[in-house]
């Protein structure tokens, strides 16, 4: 295969030089002996550098990941590695042209896990007419979480047999009063986020994280899934549980900014085991 499109110039300058024509046979053939030695490692570095040129424009760059300015702390609850989180959601609860934009987020995590290595998944598995209380099972329903002073509209519900961060089943609650589409989207992507460890981030800049706050609820933030500062704290989050396991958390540990008001307060309720 010969990629004479893709040859720079001086590449085709000098092969023109390396077979000019001679007038003299001796003279041509001693010539171009001495041409190629002297040409060839030049042609052999160009055509390098033109094989490395679509390496070096697909090679991504890692943009800045600061805690509190462009990606979330972690610590919190987290599902454990290699696990296959089965999705349900509660039936009742959701008009059928719902289903697509509650299971948006669920590709775009598991999109986006899949390069990390964790081996962590959300499968929908279907409808359920009650929330489920299975091993690596997560409800998507909805329920009265609404506060008026704190002002949430969604809330993560979740159980650990070991009373430790790890989750043996969980359900995330969504007020009935979430209503638009995308809003919906939005608040799913922000709570699969602490599904994995992550924490609100009220100080990050905007669409830096999905784990940043609605400024008005019921109104899209057009976040749908992770930014690469949400999936490098997420690695981070699975590297410290290689080391150490934390307690289960407490009510209220959601990272949040001083003096502010939380939007969407996400404080989780440890439910008892039926």
């Amino acid at each position: 295969m010969e990629f004479i499109a893709a040859r720079p110039a001086n590449f085709v300058t000098l092969r023109m030089i390396l077979y000019r024509p001679f007038t003299r046979y001796g003279e041509c053939r001693g010539n171009k002996i001495a041409m190629k030695r002297l040409v060839l490692p030049f042609i052999f570095f160009g055509i390098f550098a033109v094989a490395l040129m679509p390496i070096g424009a697909q090679t991504p760059v890692v943009a800045s990941c600061r805690v509190g300015v462009q990606a979330p702390a972690f610590g919190f609850w987290t599902w454990a590695p290699f696990s296959t989180v089965k999705v349900y959601i509660l039936a009742a609860d959701f008009q059928p042209d719902e289903l697509s934009f509650l299971l948006a987020p669920l590709h775009s995590w598991n999109s986006a896990l899949e390069a990390t290595g964790l081996g962590v998944r959300f499968v929908y598995q279907g409808a359920t007419s009650v929330p489920l209380y299975c091993e690596n099972c997560l409800t998507i329903m909805r329920g009265r979480v609404f506060d008026k002073t704190r002002r949430h509209a969604t809330e993560l519900r979740t159980y650990s047999a070991n009373r430790d961060q790890m989750m043996t089943y969980a359900s995330i609650v969504i007020d009935p009063m979430l209503t638009n589409p995308k809003a919906l989207t939005n608040a799913i992507a922000h709570e699969l986020g602490h599904n994995l460890g992550l924490l609100d981030c009220f100080t990050c800049k905007q669409k830096s994280t999905v784990m940043n706050q609605f400024k008005v609820v019921n109104v899209s933030n057009d976040m749908e899934g992770p930014t690469a500062c949400d999936i490098a704290q997420v690695r981070a989050a699975y590297k410290e549980l290689a080391i150490r396991i934390r307690p289960s958390p407490q009510p209220g540990q959601l990272l949040q900014d001083k003096g502010e008001e939380p939007i969407d307060d996400d404080t989780p309720i440890i439910v008892p085991k039926p």
